[in-house]
């Protein structure tokens, strides 16, 4: 049976930009992803969809759109045109972004809570809400802050403790405040819909289901059951409505009332999913209905009373067929240095600022990977940690393979493998990609695939570096640079390079979940159509009879070393330190990141600069690049921030001083010309990686006009101009 896998993480509230815990999440669920459809289910492949969306409802957002003027879907879809950039930037391929303010998310709640209405678990009670006395509104439980009535931590949300976890009403409060006016709120009575969670049945089907073998992590198990007590007593009725005026999912046949954020929200999965079947002409009931099929979810441990009380209990009870192929898999935060991430400590990491400093999106993704495991623990970034674990293993031992060994296949056999490997090579091969466990000999790429699949990362990968460690003790061995001076050992040579870009091959597709860019250009390099798990089988053979023979392309540089000064750069500035530099920017404008022109005005040819020699223009590394994104820079009337795909398995950021000639959407899909060996200069706005190439008059006031290179079409990203 074809395993058929529905992927989806955490919705992001629209309100901000993407931060970098929302990012690590979503490397985490790539990976996984990215693995799984490396994967046969007998000749089948195996089916994947990776969904997610904006969680788009709530007071919050309607009083920030109120704030700028314009309404919460104007405000939401700004908030959506910035997502690409973050999720292009680091390789996170979604098959679907959508949103929770959506047709597909009004049927599929309206329908859940109708069924539910039907089972009597729906009930309506007059209650004592908070009200701002000053805002003249109820409040929200995320408009209303206070100490947690559990474990007293403070600046805590009126629905559940980010420290210790708990679930909580916002009365219970201790000290509560609006997050609007900072006024203590006062009580005042109204009718609210309540999920009755208190019911005796929810308590029997919540202890089943967490007890169901794989369905979450032990520890979730046991953290869980104390919130449900020994028969239920700790569980109290869910508040799943908000008053007027609220921004979300009208109640049915309930004038004045909305679903509460949270009680939309999970729908927001299956309505991505909804709308991605229905654009790919999927059977989307056909395929919830399936029995191969499984609902993986990614979530952070700060709102797992959502997605393990309240979310399996709705859906039980609406018998949606979901519930019994939900998986959940709770991760930690990401601390800096042991300690929870602050800009007023300077210790917070921007993720657009990580591209923007031209930092490769796979050196996080390998580091995030190698400190993941299944557990729910919190993950620590350490900068020296990071600059070491990607010059010692990508850089060191890993590109390093290719780097000593595919120049001599170019030079000395026209790019062409050896035909045959001498048994020394297959021994070494051997050794390389099998293991010896209890005296059996098994494939690595079994225990690999195991620890991917059980999202146990950091074992995976370090098993991989096992496989580098012997490769490069092969080559240190072997000395292809010694061989390559004795004539009388051309064979030898051919023999050992061979075996060495066999073995790297195999360290590639096994890295592939992790290192997607890296894994694209190496197949084009060893001229392979694509990566699948099946190519690292050993026995019988197969990985060396795969490449003997093969004509390969010429090696291009396939990553950098990471420079430690890229560190200091990118933690956020301590508040105090950051205010003083936003003053001082406001005084001194930068100047615009000048663009290489070649000027053409309408009177005059302007005059040739000096003469140069051919030496001297083959400096300039001009290469095909394509727009990927492009927007306007805040507090600048002169840049435009381009986003730019250069064929090198990373993107560009490039500033440039269009924004007078170009709107942002006209160049977006569009090829230019780019500077691509400038050295990157680092302005206010962030650091430009190179410079576009644009014709204008000497005379600008004559004829104001820039006018960006675009080539010829067939040209592709990547190709140098000569």
């Amino acid at each position: 049976m074809t395993r058929k896998l529905f992927v989806t993480t955490a919705l992001p509230y629209a309100n901000a930009a993407f931060h970098i815990g929302h990012i690590m999440e979503y490397i985490q669920a790539d990976i996984w992803v990215r693995f799984q459809r490396m994967q046969r289910d007998g000749d089948a492949g195996r089916e994947v969809h990776f969904v997610g969306a904006d969680d788009t409802h709530g007071t919050p957002i309607m009083i920030a759109a109120e704030k700028e003027g314009i309404t919460p879907q104007q405000f939401v879809a700004n908030i959506a045109a910035g997502r690409a950039q973050y999720l292009d930037g680091f390789h996170i391929a979604f098959d679907n972004w959508y949103s929770t303010d959506s047709p597909e998310n009004v049927d599929l709640s309206q329908s859940l809570y109708r069924k539910l209405r039907d089972t009597g678990l729906i009930v309506t009670k007059t209650v004592d809400r908070f009200f701002d006395p000053v805002k003249g509104m109820f409040l929200a439980d995320r408009n209303i802050k206070g100490e947690c009535p559990k474990c007293g931590a403070k600046n805590q949300y009126g629905d559940n403790c980010e420290v210790c976890g708990a679930a909580y009403q916002p009365t219970d409060l201790v000290n509560p405040f609006s997050v609007f006016t900072n006024a203590t709120p006062v009580m005042k009575p109204s009718e609210q819909y309540f999920f009755k969670l208190s019911d005796p049945r929810c308590f029997e089907f919540l202890k089943d289901w967490l007890n169901t073998p794989g369905r979450l992590q032990p520890e979730m198990v046991n953290k869980v059951s104390e919130w449900l007590g020994e028969a239920g007593e700790k569980l109290a009725d869910w508040d799943i409505s908000r008053d007027a005026p609220y921004f979300g999912i009208p109640i049915p046949d309930a004038p004045g009332k909305f679903f509460y954020v949270w009680m939309d929200a999970p729908v927001g999965y299956l309505a991505s999913l909804k709308n991605y079947c229905d654009k790919q002409g999927i059977d989307f009931e056909a395929f919830l209905n399936d029995p191969g099929t499984e609902q993986i979810h990614f979530i952070g441990k700060d709102i797992v009373s959502f997605h393990l009380l309240f979310w399996p209990a709705m859906l039980k009870f609406a018998d949606h067929p979901v519930i019994d192929k939900l998986k959940v898999n709770v991760h930690g935060f990401l601390t800096v240095n042991n300690e929870k991430m602050s800009k007023s400590r300077g210790t917070g990491i921007s993720p657009l600022r990580y591209l923007d400093l031209g930092m490769n999106p796979e050196w996080l993704r390998y580091y995030i990977a190698f400190k993941l495991n299944s557990k729910v623990e919190d993950l620590d970034f350490n900068g020296e940690d990071f600059v070491a674990r990607v010059n010692s293993d990508l850089i060191g031992k890993y590109v390093n393979i290719a780097s000593r060994c595919a120049g001599f296949i170019a030079k000395r056999f026209d790019g062409k493998l050896a035909p045959a490997l001498s048994e020394g090579a297959q021994t070494w091969i051997n050794r390389a990609l099998t293991q010896d466990v209890n005296g059996v000999v098994i494939e690595r790429q079994d225990s690999i695939a195991r620890h991917f699949e059980n999202r146990e990362f950091g074992k995976a990968l370090r098993e991989i570096m096992e496989i580098a460690d012997i490769t490069n003790q092969y080559v240190d061995e072997n000395k292809p640079w010694i061989l390559a001076k004795d004539a009388e050992k051309t064979a030898e040579l051919h023999d050992v390079c061979t075996t060495a870009l066999i073995l790297f091959r195999q360290l590639t597709i096994l890295l592939s979940p992790v290192l997607p860019g890296v894994a694209k250009n190496v197949a084009a390099f060893l001229n392979d159509a694509e990566f699948t798990w099946a190519d690292t089988q050993v026995f019988g053979d197969a990985v060396s009879h795969s490449m003997l023979g093969r004509t390969i392309g010429a090696y291009s540089h396939l990553m950098t070393r990471m420079d430690a000064k890229m560190i200091e750069a990118l933690f956020d500035a301590p508040q105090a330190a950051a205010m003083a530099t936003a003053a001082d920017a406001a005084n001194d404008a930068a100047p615009a990141a000048p663009a290489l022109v070649a000027s053409t005005p309408a009177s005059a040819i302007e005059e040739l600069a000096p003469e140069i020699k051919i030496d001297d223009f083959l400096k300039v590394d001009l290469r095909i690049a394509k727009i990927v994104n492009c927007e306007l820079v805040d507090g600048s009337d002169k840049l435009l921030r381009l986003t730019l795909d250069a064929g090198e398995g990373r993107l560009r950021n490039v500033f440039s001083g269009i924004r007078s000639a170009y709107k942002p959407e006209e160049l977006v899909g569009k090829l230019t010309v780019l500077v691509a060996n400038l050295a990157p200069r680092k302005m206010k706005f962030g650091v430009s990686e190179g410079m576009v190439m644009a014709a204008s008059a000497a005379d600008e006031k004559a004829n104001p006009g820039i006018y960006i290179l675009n080539p010829w079409p067939g040209a592709e990203p990547g190709m140098r101009i000569r």
